[in-house]
């Protein structure tokens, strides 16, 4: 219990966490169905969890170096229980919304200090052993989502995707208190609340300002607001981090080109690879007519080809430097994002494997890489706040990959398509516009809409990558965080700054 008690309790809530971000696709059109919800309404129930998640995990992370990594951790998974529960039981889209805002603010505390509550337990090769097995949990959470999501869906219905996660968080509560110590960071750390309110301001402004714009247009008022709310909150973000003490990301790092390199990878890896599947999960099982268990099985492919890759890669590409794993990666999955905008009336899911093996492939490459990546390129003292940066882009990435995508595809429905009818067709009433139109309208409007989802997709990869692969660079002999002549500066400026 020593030995793989600590590590068994921290990996039940990671996957528990995890397996939410995918688990929802699946059941996005039982949803629909049950709570006559919009297409907006589905956006937000898988944006609600990731921009949480991802506006929170900094300063959370921070509390928890003040407070405790052991009380913040069994607090966030108390918290993603219960609001677990009040998914299951919501009655109407914005409760389940809200819901799943309070699941993402409970992944957050969970998320943020697994690493620190691992670090503080193992060293040495166990240390090693431990975040290797992490890491397979955390791939294997997500490849068993959606299957698990349409095996749920199909059989006693969406609302258990919720309910499963009750009896695997008592374990994972019991199991921490008893076998994990309580740990702290650095003393005399404070956490940056007003960098947490600020950024959090600028994530969700971005999002509800590119979501808007899929059902009342770019240029709508209420789309225009949103936006300079979130650039507004953006300059007072800096303005906080300039300033205070104890930030959540020190700004400088991204005059390293390598550091910012990899965050524009980040950005760009969880949306450009999973940002289209809640929609092609809609298209499967409304318009092809798909069980929730087949349309799930689909993604395997995906899954399949990611953990296969990163399970054989970790030997075979040992010494590749990250900039071409990365960046490798990142075009891989562009490809396959371009090989899927093939579809139209008359195609299949079958049309959808070659794109989503490409797919899994750039994931399986770049998913082990990426944090190893951002730490490669930092000062080691600030290899902490990287790690927990490459993490807030990746959810971040994945949130508005969500929204921008869903507008993409309403847009380009709206060609041939009324606007209304455009938007339920896209939120799952392939059924309910039978009677009104035509199947080959509705299949071919679908298609078009997904195709053009998978090329900005594609696009959003390809750019990542190529900036991978141009800014990161391996490091000189002079250690971590020294790609250029402002890096090593940095070191020497955040000591004198201490001092």
């Amino acid at each position: 219990m020593r030995t793989w008690g600590p590590l068994t309790a921290v990996c039940l809530g990671t996957f528990m966490l995890l397996l939410d971000v995918t688990i929802a696709v699946v059941a996005l059109p039982g949803m629909a169905r049950s709570l006559n919800a919009s297409l907006s309404d589905l956006q937000w129930v898988m944006d609600g969890y990731a921009l949480a998640l991802a506006a929170l995990l900094l300063g959370i992370g921070a509390a928890g170096d003040v407070i405790g990594h052991r009380r913040v951790h069994v607090t966030g998974v108390a918290l993603f229980a219960a609001s677990s529960l009040l998914c299951g039981v919501a009655s109407g889209p914005g409760t389940l919304v809200a819901a799943r805002v309070s699941q993402g603010v409970g992944a957050a505390a969970t998320l943020a200090t697994t690493l620190p509550l691992l670090g503080s337990v193992y060293q040495g090769r166990r240390r090693s052993v431990a975040l290797g097995v992490w890491g397979a949990v955390s791939g294997a959470a997500a490849a068993v989502g959606p299957v698990l999501g349409g095996l749920l869906t199909e059989g006693p219905g969406w609302r258990w995707i919720f309910y499963v996660n009750l009896p695997v968080s008592v374990v994972a509560v019991w199991l921490t208190l008893k076998v994990v110590p309580e740990s702290r960071g650095p003393r005399g750390r404070r956490v940056d609340w007003a960098g947490t309110v600020t950024f959090a301001g600028f994530a969700g402004g971005v999002t509800y300002g590119a979501v808007r714009a899929g059902s009342h247009g770019w240029a709508a008022s209420g789309t225009l607001a949103a936006f300079a709310l979130a650039a507004l909150a953006l300059v007072c973000f800096v303005l906080v981090e300039r300033r205070v003490a104890d930030p959540l990301i020190d700004l400088r790092l991204f005059r390293v080109p390598a550091f910012a390199g990899v965050m524009a990878g980040a950005l760009a890896f969880t949306g450009a690879a999973f940002g289209v599947m809640a929609y092609t999960s809609i298209w499967l099982q409304t318009v092809l007519g798909m069980s929730p268990v087949r349309g799930g099985l689909v993604f395997l492919w995906l899954s399949l080809a990611a953990f296969v890759v990163s399970a054989v890669g970790g030997r075979l590409l040992h010494g590749v430097p990250s900039r071409i794993t990365v960046g490798g990666g990142l075009l891989l999955i562009g490809s396959g994002q371009f090989c899927m905008a093939v579809l139209d009336a008359g195609s299949g899911a079958g049309a959808l494997v070659p794109g989503l093996l490409l797919v899994g492939f750039g994931t399986g490459l770049v998913a082990p890489g990426i944090a190893g990546a951002a730490l490669a390129v930092v000062p080691p003292e600030r290899a902490g706040m990287a790690g927990g940066a490459v993490n807030t882009f990746r959810q971040l990435g994945y949130a508005l990959g969500i929204a921008v995508f869903g507008t993409a595809l309403t847009s380009r429905m709206r060609d041939t398509l009324p606007r209304d009818a455009a938007h339920a067709l896209a939120g799952g009433g392939a059924g309910e516009l039978s009677g009104a139109f035509p199947e080959q309208v509705l299949r071919s409007a679908f298609a078009s809409g997904l195709n053009t989802a998978a090329v900005v997709a594609g696009l959003v990869a390809t750019v990542g990558g190529v900036l991978v692969l141009a800014l990161v660079r391996t490091p000189r002999a002079g250690g971590p965080g020294v790609t250029d002549s402002g890096a090593g500066t940095l070191t020497e400026r955040t000591a004198a700054q201490r001092n």
